[in-house]
């Protein structure tokens, strides 16, 4: 499938994914026909190698689809690009757990929970894995979870690692009960005494691998995961607008009956909000469109553009969030009823803020200690997860 192609379906799908809005929230999940939706689209396969049945596309395009996605259920989107980037992420793995995963069926799907909140534990041929991860988006359509662990030995660094293991080896938590992103059932994983043979670990996978043979596997994971969470919010910043824009069309005021359209704070809300989307999906294309090339050509992609990545990535969450409170305090009293869209993208997108890598405090000031030395020393363990 062609980047046209993949963006063509997704334009399709959107109405059908508006409707079913209301319907993710209240199910605390992807409906069972959206989850058809996209696969029987192939957008789950756009990251999938060629040799397994995938496309192997370039990363923007993905986004892109996320952003159009976003712009009328940000759950919708969110799941989207979760699953599609743990997609990417089996490029990571050998190809033994890659086939282990697709040979049957290649159109599995990975969920995930990467924090370390589990017990890895060395085993003859393996580890042994306990306890339970939060956060697993997109969990009920998954038969595979990837989940992250920290390897401790005497005398060695402690080695951040991602484990696969199917559904079989863990259960589903339901603890998703939640206010913002209510339909993408991040629900918790638990995991009790579960061995994972050496060829399901991926050890350090956060550095990039710049011996993998796909150029597509080559991408710095921060950068990749980042945007996968990024996107939704730059989508639902301009479903939002549009929302709006129609919604104040048609307003009268509650007192004097006069038009919100004429409202001045009203028009200047959608003038620097346009301005706003526009400026954060520009700067993140361009980064990437700059990221695509280097790793085409063989470069290695350097470290001030992974950085620009995630100032990108999160200053479009930040601009997303200040837009849509924005727009929710002007659109009146009708704005907090549950029927409202408008209401659900500012939840949405609050909690997308959440998520700890769209920490925009930290990668801004991460950005900026990088940006007067270069060399200095990293402050947090996130400043290398770029």
């Amino acid at each position: 499938m062609k980047a046209e192609q993949l963006l063509g379906t997704v334009r399709e799908l959107k109405p059908v994914i508006a409707k079913r809005a209301a319907e993710c929230e209240r199910l605390r999940r992807l409906p069972d026909e959206t989850f058809r939706d996209f696969q029987e689209a192939g957008l789950f396969r756009w990251f999938q190698p060629r040799s397994l049945g995938g496309d192997e596309g370039d990363p923007l395009s993905f986004y892109q689809a996320q952003m159009e996605i976003g712009e009328v259920c940000g759950s919708s989107a969110w799941v989207l690009g979760v699953l599609g980037v743990h997609v990417w992420q089996m490029g990571l793995f050998c190809e033994e757990a890659r086939r282990e995963v697709w040979g049957d069926d290649r159109s599995a799907q990975i969920s995930s929970a990467l924090a370390p909140q589990g017990k890895v534990e060395r085993a003859p041929g393996g580890y042994r894995l306990s306890g339970q991860w939060s956060f697993s988006s997109g969990c009920d359509h998954a038969p595979w979870v990837v989940l992250g662990g920290v390897i401790r030995e005497e005398g060695m660094p402690p080695t951040n690692t991602a484990f696969l293991l199917p559904r079989e080896d863990y259960k589903i938590i339901d603890t998703w009960f939640v206010c913002g992103l209510a339909g993408t059932g991040s629900k918790d994983i638990l995991v009790e005494d579960a061995f994972v043979p050496e060829h399901r670990a991926c050890h350090r996978f956060y550095d990039v691998q710049p011996s993998n043979p796909r150029p597509l596997y080559r991408l710095p994971f921060g950068c990749v995961f980042r945007s996968g969470i990024a996107a939704p919010a730059i989508g639902a910043a301009r479903g939002a607008l549009a929302t709006f824009i129609e919604q104040t069309r048609s307003r009268l005021a509650g007192y004097d009956k006069s038009p919100i359209a004429d409202d001045p704070f009203a028009q200047a809300a959608i003038g620097e909000g346009a301005a706003d989307v526009h400026g954060s999906r520009e700067r993140f294309e361009a980064a990437w469109r700059d990221m695509w090339a280097r790793i085409e050509s063989g470069q290695q992609p350097p470290m001030e553009l992974r950085r620009r990545i995630a100032l990108n990535c999160v200053q479009s969450v930040e601009s997303a969030l200040r837009l849509v409170t924005r727009l929710f305090a002007l659109s009146g009293g009708r704005a907090i009823f549950l029927d409202n869209p408008i209401q659900r993208v500012w939840r949405d997108v609050n909690a997308m803020r959440h998520h700890a890598m769209n920490n925009a405090d930290k990668v801004t000031r991460m950005y900026g200690r990088y940006g007067l030395d270069p060399n200095a020393a990293p402050l947090d363990p996130g400043d290398g997860l770029v």
